[in-house]
């Protein structure tokens, strides 16, 4: 009687063991990816976050390689990640020649300490807009926000053209 109780005890927690996380060996995931394109300084950036979903080293960092918009070699950072950080947010470096509705490649590189992979994630951000809602140049200057006066010019008029600089999209974008 005891066997068949501890057999049919067994055979209950057995469909448990498929429960068990299968990323358990990811301490981060994606959890938001976004382009910000801030008007005031002309400028816009990817942002990525991730949501903390297991342990990681005291000493850890984020290696975040951007493509480039524009063309040319990929955007590379490096960033710390605090210990105490439930959520871990990237930002690159202003880019520029966003397209509509294009995906960017991001591969993200967790790194210990002595700059061994934890983990690599690689995702790609795609936008609703495209670099032609910034203006090509600043609207403000310095920390109080001056209007820029190479935009808003001492005759009154105001120059809000967008970047010109950045190559035509392809057709179908």
């Amino acid at each position: 009687m005891k066997t068949r109780w501890i057999a049919a005890a067994l055979l209950a927690l057995l469909p448990l063991a498929g429960c068990q996380r299968e990323d358990a060996n990811e301490p981060l995931q994606v959890s938001g990816r976004v382009f910000i394109f801030n008007y005031r300084i002309a400028a816009a950036t990817y942002v990525i976050t991730l949501a903390r979903n297991g342990p990681l080293p005291e000493e850890s960092f984020a290696e975040t390689t951007y493509e480039n918009p524009a063309g040319g070699p990929p955007l590379v950072t490096r960033s710390k990640i605090f210990p105490f950080w439930e959520k871990v947010s990237l930002e690159s470096p202003p880019v520029h020649c966003i397209v509509k509705s294009k995906p960017y490649a991001v591969t993200i590189r967790i790194l210990d300490d002595k700059d061994a992979v934890i983990q690599t994630i690689e995702t790609s951000v795609t936008s609703t807009l495209d670099q032609s809602i910034l203006p090509a140049k600043p609207l403000v200057v310095g920390p109080i926000y001056t209007p820029n006066p190479e935009v808003f010019k001492g005759d009154g008029s105001q120059d809000f053209d967008p970047d010109k600089d950045c190559p035509a999209p392809a057709s179908g974008t």
